[in-house]
């Protein structure tokens, strides 16, 4: 058992080389472009969820957010693929990286605002001042606004990094303690043990429901701005 508790999350390297990349780029083998007429049923399974989801996001955009639907759909794989990967024993897991998740998050809500302020500058510029506002306010609400604004991605990228690091220690410290127990005390261990099996599944889920949380944001905030 490893004794740094944070080791997990340090970016491994090879020969005091990165290798960061390598593992970002390697979820792409899971999804393979179909060059067949008739593909088979793991490809069949994945063409039909992507279409499900891309349909469910699309569906309250015009022309113009629908662009985005290539990016948003590999935006989803991506996060949904490199957090599954990283349940992995022994693997790094890039989205427990704050770094890389602002790196995903600043650039698409900084295309989305720019959209916005493009194509709907007035209804852009509108949210920054609620109807109806009272003149001594404006100026606070103004400042509130801009605030709220840049946070966005801020909250997108602490959302995922947070998320995600949690489950990976509570999932180190709770088999760290079954490894413990298992000469101690066997019934205890043994229920720790159910208990990280559960713990496990429940990560699985939320491997998946933060790339939909993540992608939905983006869309949401892409909605917003077109």
């Amino acid at each position: 058992m490893n004794e740094n508790l944070f080791a997990s999350f340090t970016t491994p390297t090879m020969m005091g080389l990165p290798i960061v990349i390598l593992i970002i780029l390697f979820p792409n083998i899971l999804f393979p472009s179909p060059n067949r007429l008739i593909n088979n049923r793991l490809t069949s399974l994945q063409q039909w969820l992507i279409q499900l989801i891309l349909k469910q996001m699309m569906m309250m955009h015009n022309l113009k957010g629908r662009t985005w639907s290539l990016m948003l759909i590999s935006l989803i794989l991506f996060i949904g693929s490199t957090n599954l990967l990283g349940l992995l024993p022994h693997s790094f897991t890039p989205t427990t990286q704050l770094s890389m998740n602002l790196g995903m998050a600043i650039p698409l809500w900084a295309g989305a605002v720019i959209t916005g302020f493009r194509h709907k500058t007035k209804a852009s510029l509108a949210h920054f001042l609620p109807q109806g506002t009272p003149i001594p306010l404006i100026p606070m609400l103004i400042i509130i606004e801009t605030i709220s604004l840049f946070i966005q991605p801020m909250a997108l990228a602490v959302r995922l990094t947070a998320n995600i690091t949690a489950g990976h220690l509570l999932m180190h410290l709770i088999g760290g303690a079954t490894l413990v127990l298992t000469s101690i005390s066997p019934p205890t261990a043994m229920i720790t043990f159910i208990i990280l099996i559960l713990l496990t599944m429940l990560e699985f889920a939320v491997a998946l429901i933060q790339a939909y949380v993540f992608t939905l944001l983006v869309s949401l905030y892409l909605h917003d701005n077109t």
